[in-house]
């Protein structure tokens, strides 16, 4: 008989032990603070920021890209990534652009779009599940490849000419100051979060992202869920493109440029790991939101873009390096 009286006691963490506490100390809960301090900081910094058209802008400063964080969180959480994005949203502007010339309608076009974006995330996603390549040196070819074929469509010149029913997706409101854009993508963060929280697929995905050999052997089609995240993300950016498009009104070869980079700060921001395996739809809906204060602050300055660049390139190296040295120092410390 094996003796246990000096056996010392484990005590396993659960987030439903202490809900109260987990909520208080959750990254959510940070990015709320985080969030609030921002929006009190640009109300005291620019007279015009708190009027009601002001924050009504706001939010057509991150809904397109957060639309594209939603989907590119299941990616990263299932342990791949897709930096060819913005150049999926240029390829997708520039054929409907091609469209409008030949006398497209609106219904069209939009079809058009998220085809197109669709197709090149199910191009991303034969490219890694199926030849076994990583995502990441596939979705950096890709991104040439689809930034490049905008560029030799259109070279230095733009195209214009767009409905007038289809800039009401980019520029339109569904209610006094609530834009479309927002009530959109508040409706797809709510079917994300389902999805990722409240369903077997979203729980395949984070076993996915946390051994994805483990998950294979236990009857979880690896390959397909990542071919269908590939997908879904290609489908965003296709929305994505289809709302820049018709809020710009025009589209040039290099529209959405550097998108990539502040989409997966959004994402990494709202608590997803870049390793995988981790993360909330929450955490990504509230970091889209202090990106957009951010920025829409900065603007209200007249801060210039190369600054918000910088800024949006030190947040993303800041958000992967903080957890990985607070780590670092509890070992050391234990």
């Amino acid at each position: 008989m094996t003796d246990t009286t000096n056996t010392p006691h484990r005590h396993i963490p659960d987030r439903l032990d202490n809900p109260v506490k987990s909520a208080v100390f959750s990254w959510e809960t940070l990015l709320v603070l985080v969030g609030v301090a921002i929006f009190t900081a640009n109300a005291f910094a620019s007279p015009y920021f708190l009027n009601e058209w002001s924050l009504s802008d706001l939010t057509f400063n991150f809904t397109e890209k957060a639309v594209i964080a939603l989907a590119m969180a299941l990616l990263i959480i299932s342990g791949e990534i897709d930096l060819s994005v913005a150049a999926i949203i240029a390829l997708a502007s520039t054929l409907m652009g091609m469209a409008v010339q030949w006398g497209v309608p609106t219904p069209g076009l939009v079809a058009i779009g998220i085809g197109v974006g669709l197709a090149c995330g199910a191009f991303n996603g034969f490219l890694v599940t199926g030849l076994k390549l990583p995502s990441i040196v596939v979705t950096i070819g890709t991104m040439s490849l689809f930034r490049g074929l905008s560029y030799a469509i259109l070279g230095d010149q733009a195209y214009g000419g767009y409905p007038a029913d289809f800039s009401w997706l980019g520029q339109g409101y569904v209610w006094w100051v609530i834009s479309f854009e927002l009530v959109f993508f508040i409706a797809a963060a709510i079917v994300f979060w389902f999805v990722l929280h409240r369903t077997n697929f979203g729980r395949r995905i984070f076993a996915i992202g946390n051994n994805a050999l483990a998950a294979q052997f236990s009857g979880v089609r690896v390959a397909r869920i990542k071919f269908v995240l590939f997908c879904l993300t290609g489908l965003m950016s296709g929305i994505a493109a289809v709302m820049l498009t018709a809020r710009l009104g025009s589209t040039r070869p290099s529209i959405a440029q550097g998108w990539e980079l502040e989409v997966i700060t959004m994402v990494v921001l709202g608590g997803v790991s870049i390793l995988g395996g981790a993360g909330s739809i929450l955490g990504v809906v509230l970091a889209a939101l202090i990106m957009g204060l951010v920025t829409f602050g900065l603007g209200l300055l007249n801060v210039p873009g190369i600054v918000m660049s910088i800024f949006i390139g030190g947040l993303l190296i800041s958000v992967i390096a903080l957890p990985i040295l607070y780590r670092m120092w509890k070992e050391r410390r234990q």
